[in-house]
């Protein structure tokens, strides 16, 4: 063989023929399933529920939250509904633990609580597929602090008028669109939403989620609240198109074991309704339980093993010599440094496809959990892992061609790549240098691994120490994309200039 193919073949058989890079693939692997079985077995007894039960799943397959008080009657076909919230007010939210103790939620207040209301706190109309947690449907609501807004299928949010009181929801066919107004006369279209035609549930509604106040700081982070309750005034309200001579009934949907459960409670004078609640309506973020991207924590591990090969495969034969006949008989060392990064990133990429392939699945099948993933998120973190694994490998190439001491370009490669994830996610920095460190260092490649999503509709610590990354999946592979190629780049100048 000659040309580039040729050294491929050499410097693949460089690497087969070192029984300890061989043991040192085997070992990654390794490593990977046992830390995957280790955290399954650690969390094998998690629920994912706020109260330690399985949370309900939306249309979309996105695992949800479904909390309300619903006072309705059924709307089987075409209709509307319209409605004037008068007032949204809340409940005092808890005191803060005193000395360490956990966060108690506070007693159903005797009378309507008079505090401001949760941001996201919801008074308003809708339309509901049945009243079992997790099935479709489509809102328009005022809310606490955004606004009017019409919301459907736990995931959807379209903001409406700031001022808006007067709330209409119009079901047509497949097709539910909701209206505000600020006087009950001029009405200013909100949003469209796609939902099945046939036997359906329609009314008021009042849900909160819990008052929570997140921080993250040196040395750890912290979320405390606890449940409150909303208290919603409507009048006006009027149905057209529900069934003949029904009643409004009261309902609290819940999932199953929340600790936020709705109370049951509503009052009817004339045509004002009141009616307390909690509970959210909303995707679920990270909370308690297991996270998919758990059956990978191996990969650090992993992750050292092959920093190790990356940076041997090169400063062995600084070590031994062997780089002058290297050289000797391949005069073009940027093709040699090429062909060393295409075999190391090729075997690394597919020790890592097995290992995080196994890792999932064992993970998986320990816990005996779907996770609310989708087939491509898995494919994503399985593929992702694979390839932050190899360009890894192929950075701890680069350090250890720049250096040519095998020990201090290993420590180099952890403290750039693993030491900041760990600084992040543990809390040791604040929540915004955490996140710029996860912006610029190579760390930042550890968001292929993230399942969790941003919700602008929920309030949540979007920060590492929750398991928040500041950048997407891929956007947070190429920073080490970036730092790999500067890497390249300056061992390729290096080794021009340099004596073998």
């Amino acid at each position: 063989m000659s040309g580039f193919v040729g050294l491929l073949h050499a410097e693949l058989t460089k690497f087969r023929s070192v029984r300890g890079w061989v043991i040192g693939c085997g070992l990654a692997v390794f490593l990977m399933l046992l830390f995957a079985g280790l955290a399954g077995a650690g969390n094998s007894h998690t629920g994912n529920g706020p109260g330690g039960g399985a949370l309900p799943v939306g249309p979309d397959g996105t695992r949800v939250l479904d909390g309300l008080t619903l006072v309705h009657q059924p709307l089987d076909g075409d209709g509307s509904l319209t409605v004037r919230v008068a007032s949204l007010v809340g409940s005092e939210p808890p005191e803060p633990p005193q000395d360490g103790a956990a966060p108690t939620a506070p007693e159903r207040p005797a009378a309507p609580p008079t505090a401001a209301p949760e941001p996201w706190a919801k008074a308003g109309l809708i339309v509901k597929s049945g009243t079992a947690p997790g099935s479709p449907y489509a809102a328009v609501m005022v809310t606490g602090g955004h606004g009017v807004r019409m919301q459907h299928d736990f995931v959807h949010d379209t903001a409406g008028p700031a001022d808006a009181r007067w709330l209409r929801l119009v079901r047509a066919g497949g097709t539910v669109t909701g209206y505000a107004s600020a006087d009950g006369t001029a009405w200013t279209q909100v949003g469209t939403a796609a939902l099945a035609a046939g036997e359906a549930t329609a009314g008021i509604f009042v849900a909160t989620p819990g008052h929570e106040e997140f921080d993250q700081y040196p040395g750890g982070a912290s979320s405390i609240g606890g449940k409150v309750i909303a208290t919603g005034t409507f009048d006006n309200l009027v149905i057209a198109g529900g069934r003949p001579g029904a009643g409004w009934e009261t309902r609290a949907v819940a999932n199953e074991n929340d600790p936020q459960a709705p109370p049951l409670l509503s009052e009817h004078d004339g045509d004002t309704f009141t009616v307390q609640g909690s509970g959210d309506v909303a995707p679920a973020t990270g909370g308690p339980g297991p996270k998919l991207e758990q059956t990978l924590v191996g990969s650090f591990a992993a992750l050292t093993v092959v920093a190790v090969l990356g940076v041997l495969f090169v400063t062995t034969e600084y070590r031994r010599g062997l780089v002058r006949t290297t050289f000797t008989t391949t005069p073009g060392r940027i093709r040699v440094l090429a062909a060393k990064a295409v075999v190391l990133g090729a075997i690394t990429f597919a020790v890592g496809l097995v290992a995080s392939t196994g890792a999932l699945l064992l993970g998986k099948a320990i816990l005996g959990e779907d996770y609310g993933a989708t087939v491509g998120t898995q494919v994503r973190l399985v593929v992702g892992t694979a390839a932050l694994l190899a360009v890894a490998a192929v950075f701890a190439l680069a350090i250890g061609t720049i250096l040519r001491r095998g020990a201090g370009a290993v420590a180099a490669v952890v403290v750039l790549i693993t030491l900041p994830y760990i600084l992040s996610v543990a809390a040791v920095l604040p929540a915004v240098p955490a996140q710029w460190v996860l912006r610029l260092t190579p760390a930042a490649a550890f968001a292929v691994q993230q399942t969790l999503h941003v919700w602008p509709q929920v309030y949540q610590a979007y920060t590492p120490a929750f398991g928040y990354f500041p950048l997407s999946a891929w956007g947070g592979f190429a920073v080490l994309c970036g730092w790999t190629a500067a890497a390249l780049a300056i061992a390729a100048v290096l080794l021009r200039r340099r004596d073998a």
